[in-house]
């Protein structure tokens, strides 16, 4: 099987911003983006409209004008990258926004656990996978980085689902034989390593290259498993070269936790270096409260850093240290990490990750004894949040060559952003939903995108598009719904 793609060759045309580096945002005015029938950019022109496409592009390219879909941001929209979450766990998806009054260790056994074992029944499984992949495309997920559940049967459903509804994932069977009830928990290292492999072989089944769903080898955290586990583990990534996700360094407690169960060890980072788990294809959610030590180790190592600020906050976990971390020289993404993290919207945790930067920033609490040159750099831009939502994420799952943003050769990850244009006479009894993103006319584009980080949700995405190929239509929903009134 290989997946979905769109059928016709695509020309998109008007204002297409995206992330160029990191706290720079590039606002192509005017373009052209042409993009084939494989979901490929081909082309890039610059003051460019339908009838100069048509006469310049489309001989170039081969392309003959009828057969070819166009697509057209108006005023007040433009298009903008498919946003990439870095971590988040799909099972957890009807317990975001509950959390009650734990932090991570009691939430995990109060909640967290027992809905994830329940999920061993494939209709509840679909029932939760579907929702949580339609939210998440409805919210500009291109990309995400999903754990499953220890079970095989739901975890490959869940790359069923990714594949039909076409959303970019990488999809991990949970490995956890220790540090969980007795009721969700893999018998032994050998079953957990069994059933790893039969979940890899299901996925290279539907997807073979891995070009849209790609499996994820998915330790839970340290604690969850044995010594044996993860050396297996780690044996099994340099045999196969699969990308790995796991957390570490999110709670004080844990971090005790993990002291306590391998004193061997340094800390935290070296226990995953010890098993060969700390790679340049491994995701490290969190790293709140690392040391100097580990964050070398973990540049040395090329391993990435899932930013997960809602979560971070919502279980009073800490704040992490981004700016450091980049000048670490560490790769940073963004995670929304349902449901520690109460939101599905990767624009929720960019907004939340400038704020929580900002807190850093200020000299009292747990970054009071930051030095002064650092909390003065802590502070995180709109443009430097976008990126980290994008280019950054790309990076930190392995895809910075082939999405983030909008250069030749890169595939169509995107999505159609509406901003709501105030006209010059409102009407008092409108009460129409326009979005929560007001403008008025007068605002700079930086300021539009500003308003858009800060106020933006779900109503303000038209459409998503991942491999060229649409996943999500906000217009046909409005259509229906005008429809039905």
């Amino acid at each position: 099987m290989n997946p979905p793609r769109n059928s016709r060759d695509q020309l998109f045309l008007g204002l297409f911003i995206h992330s160029v580096k990191l706290g720079e945002l590039q606002y192509l005015q005017d373009a052209a983006v042409c993009v084939d029938k494989y979901g490929k950019i081909v082309a890039v022109e610059l003051q460019c409209d339908q009838k100069k496409a048509e006469k310049t592009l489309y001989p170039r390219l081969g392309w003959r004008v009828g057969d070819v879909v166009v697509t057209i941001a108006r005023d007040g929209q433009f298009f903008f990258p498919g946003f990439i979450d870095t971590h988040l766990h799909a099972p957890q998806y009807p317990n975001a926004g509950i959390f009650g009054k734990s932090t991570l260790l009691d939430w995990l056994n109060t909640y967290t656990f027992p809905m994830e074992a329940s999920l061993a029944s494939l209709p509840k499984a679909r029932r939760v996978y579907t929702r949580c992949i339609r939210r998440t495309l409805a919210y500009g997920t291109t990309t995400a980085a999903y754990y499953a559940t220890i079970h095989v049967p739901s975890t490959n459903l869940l790359a069923d689902l990714c594949m039909s509804m076409g959303q970019r994932a990488f999809v991990g069977r949970v490995c956890m034989d220790e540090l969980g009830p007795k009721y969700y928990l893999d018998e032994s290292p050998e079953q957990c390593l069994a059933l790893t492999r039969a979940s890899i072989d299901y996925i290279r089944g539907i997807d073979p290259h891995f070009e849209l769903v790609c499996p994820i080898l998915t330790p839970r955290f340290a604690p969850a498993c044995s010594r044996e586990t993860m050396k297996r583990l780690g044996d099994l990534q340099r045999k196969n070269q699969l990308p790995i996700q796991t957390h570490i360094s999110e709670n004080v407690s844990e971090i005790q936790l993990v002291r306590d169960m391998f004193p061997e060890c340094k800390h935290y980072a070296e226990v995953y270096d010890k098993y060969n788990l700390l790679t340049n294809k491994t995701i490290l959610a969190h790293a709140i409260h690392l040391t100097d030590e580990e964050a070398d180790l973990i540049s040395q190592r090329r391993a990435k850093v899932a930013h997960c600020p809602c979560s971070n906050s919502a279980l009073t976990s800490g704040e992490a240290r981004v700016r450091w971390l980049l000048e670490k020289g560490i790769s940073v993404g963004l995670g929304t990490d349902m449901s520690g993290g109460y939101s599905p919207s990767v624009l929720e945790a960019a907004r939340q990750a400038a704020l929580v930067s900002n807190h850093l920033a200020m000299p009292t609490g747990t970054s009071a004894h930051i030095r002064d040159d650092e909390r003065e750099r802590a502070k995180l831009s709109v443009e430097e949040v976008l990126h980290l939502a994008t280019r950054g994420g790309a990076e930190v799952v392995g895809l910075g060559d082939k999405v983030g943003g909008f250069e030749v050769g890169k595939e169509w990850d995107a999505q159609l952003i509406s901003l709501g244009l105030v006209g010059e006479t409102p009407k008092e009894g409108d009460m129409v939903d326009h979005g929560n993103v007001d403008i008025f006319g007068w605002e700079s584009w930086e300021n539009r995108v500003a308003k858009w980080v800060f106020n933006g949700d779900d109503r303000n995405v038209l459409k998503v598009w991942v491999r060229g190929r649409l996943v999500h239509d906000r217009t046909y929903l409005n259509r229906v719904d005008e429809y039905m009134n």
